[in-house]
């Protein structure tokens, strides 16, 4: 398509004239409904949010709310029923699923509460895999891991295997693997579920260095001390928007 082969730039001059030019993910009245038997399930029921370039931002909201369907949404993992999504520039909502693939693996890095790594693999294989896919060459491959390892401070376990390392270390991994494609986002969903509370400080106080890096961050989660660390919290419920604002509670790390 055209549109993938366009500059950032040249994306971002097409966006509609309200949205900031510098808007990384624009949902614009984002529904979703499933059928499930007999009935109509309207997960998602008109959402319009803006998440602007270097936000850490936290999606929150009770079971049932939404927040996962948005963020499968938002991880290009699903498509709307209704309504209009740009990540980047990229108008994802009318993509197909190649095209979804690509946005995903280029423009998205993920970080799950299981972790997700591959048993057998090194904590350095484990960070080049989403090269892998990208076709970088072995050489790119193994510079931009040992760098993404560096920063999340486990440049002396490089050759460690997920059962050598600590659950926070694990952790670790998985947020250098999905730093490693410098995407435009870290979708991190529920990072901290699978840790005790001294390590979850310690992971979010990454996710905060990575922050004031430059990084853009949605988290989406139910605790609501994780979100506290946020900038800004959306809160879900019933499928839509229920509050949009700056937290008001101060988390040291």
């Amino acid at each position: 398509m055209a549109k993938d082969i366009k500059t950032t730039a040249e994306r971002m001059a097409m966006l509609p004239a309200d949205i900031p030019r510098d808007a990384v993910i624009v949902t614009r009245n984002l529904k979703r409904e499933y059928v499930m038997g007999s009935e109509v399930v309207r997960a998602l029921q008109g959402v319009d949010i803006t998440i602007r370039r270097n936000e850490l931002v936290a999606i929150m909201g009770p079971s049932g709310s939404g927040k996962s369907t948005l963020m499968n949404m938002i991880g290009c993992l699903d498509t709307p029923s209704e309504g209009e999504y740009w990540l980047n520039g990229h108008r994802v909502s009318e993509l197909d699923d190649d095209a979804l693939a690509r946005i995903r693996n280029k423009e998205i890095g993920f970080v799950f509460q299981t972790f997700n790594l591959l048993p057998r693999a090194t904590a350095l294989a484990n960070v080049e895999l989403p090269m892998v896919y990208a076709g970088a060459s072995g050489k790119e491959r193994r510079q931009k891991a040992e760098h993404a390892l560096e920063q999340v401070g486990l440049g002396n376990r490089m050759d460690h295997r997920p059962n050598e390392l600590s659950g926070g270390q694990r952790q670790r991994v998985a947020i250098a693997r999905a730093l490693v494609n410098n995407p435009s986002i870290i979708l991190a969903d529920e990072p901290t579920g699978n840790l005790d509370s001294a390590t979850s400080v310690e992971i979010m106080a990454l996710f905060e260095t990575l922050h004031d890096q430059g990084q853009t961050i949605i988290l989406v989660t139910h605790e609501p001390d994780i979100a506290a660390h946020a900038k800004r919290q959306i809160v879900l419920r019933d499928g839509k928007v229920e509050s949009d604002g700056s937290t008001l509670v101060e988390v040291s790390a």
